[in-house]
């Protein structure tokens, strides 16, 4: 039995956009890099804050201009460009902060996604379709020679380490203090958590109880972070840490754990080879065990935005981390669980900003 309000009405089946907006609407995306780039420049610069802090006054060029560094010229190109963007808006030469405008310089989700996108996924764009034609991550090399940006994330320069990590965190941190009741309903004893990161995960399982014993399966790269933070919580004698590749071929998970957590991670991974790895869950987990996977699925969302905002995160996927995975469907993703001798007993939509928990067990 799947635990699970009825499904919204499904997104993007069909198109209510009128010709005139459709128009517009496809002169935003032609123009698109420049809209992006200017926007955060009339952020970074001061200039929405500026506007912002005049509220119902406005403000002119000229009184913008004071003490900005910045040319008559340069202000003016780039907030008549935000007006176009929609960012600002003029009334008898005074500009004022819309709606986005204020979204696009207050609003902490906004601002991460930004920084994401410029920091870490901008420049690897241009190799899109490269990255299409060939199944890897051709992106990447703006930053390594890594197979995949797992490899390689404590070695990521700044400020694009700082943005990756600010992303990730955003998103999963807001999920934790809701899953954990979840999880620990039926007081399990162990758990595996799978792609470990940094260890937020387990950091929070041992606060949250005094006896649960943890296990941590990463890449060595992150395995060392993670331990490093779990033994300066004073945890080091509840963890276990088992580096490994989980696509390696002959990998195997440790066993005897209660539960198996995966927050995250199966996003970062193909199809068939998200078949592989919940197939090395299936040997390792006891009968009665449970898996437990917090994902985001662009088709579980409330509002077409929040699907919008995953369905561009896959091209980060394709072009800067691995070139195969995505953020998924959810009926293509319980395919995959089906297909590796799972089923789905229990499922949570819409927990923190954007995530589904689903509960598996065997067959």
């Amino acid at each position: 039995m799947i635990d699970t309000p009825t499904k919204e009405p499904q997104l993007f089946a069909e198109d209510k956009q009128r010709a005139v907006d459709a128009i517009s609407h496809a002169q935003l995306i032609a123009f698109a890099p420049y809209v992006f780039r200017a926007s955060v420049s009339l952020r970074d610069r001061g200039i929405l804050h500026a506007i912002e802090l005049t509220a119902a006054d406005g403000i002119t060029i000229e009184e913008l201009a004071v003490g900005s560094g910045m040319s008559h010229y340069a202000l003016r190109v780039l907030v008549e460009a935000g007006l176009g963007i929609g960012l600002l808006y003029r009334k008898a030469d005074k500009y004022f902060l819309t709606k986005a405008g204020h979204f696009f310089q207050n609003d902490a989700m906004t601002r991460i996604n930004t920084d994401f996108m410029r920091d870490v996924c901008y420049d690897g764009a241009d190799d899109l379709d490269k990255s299409l034609d060939e199944g890897r991550p051709a992106g990447l090399h703006h930053f390594g020679n890594w197979p995949t940006i797992y490899h390689g994330l404590p070695l990521l320069p700044e400020p694009a380490k700082t943005s990756w990590f600010a992303f990730d965190h955003f998103y999963s941190d807001s999920v934790f203090p809701l899953a954990l009741p979840v999880v620990f309903e039926r007081k399990p004893k162990s758990i595996l958590d799978i792609g470990a990161n940094t260890g937020k995960w387990t950091l929070s399982c041992l606060n949250y109880d005094t006896d649960v014993k943890m296990g941590l399966v990463d890449l060595g790269v992150q395995l060392n972070v993670a331990k490093q933070n779990i033994e300066q919580g004073g945890f080091s004698g509840r963890a276990q840490y088992y580096e490994c590749n989980v696509l390696d071929a002959d990998a195997k998970l440790p066993g005897g754990y209660d539960i198996i957590w995966m927050s995250q991670f199966l996003d970062c991974f193909s199809d068939e080879q998200i078949i592989s790895i919940l197939r090395k869950c299936h040997e390792a987990l006891p009968d009665d065990g449970s898996v437990f996977i917090n994902e985001t699925f662009w088709d579980r969302q409330k509002f077409s935005a929040s699907a919008f905002s995953l369905q561009m995160t896959s091209l980060y996927f394709t072009t800067m981390a691995n070139g195969n995975s995505q953020m998924y469907d959810s009926e293509v993703f319980i395919k995959l669980i089906d297909a590796a001798g799972f089923e789905v007993v229990r499922q949570f939509d819409n927990i923190g900003l954007s995530h589904t928990i689903l509960e598996l067990k065997k067959k």
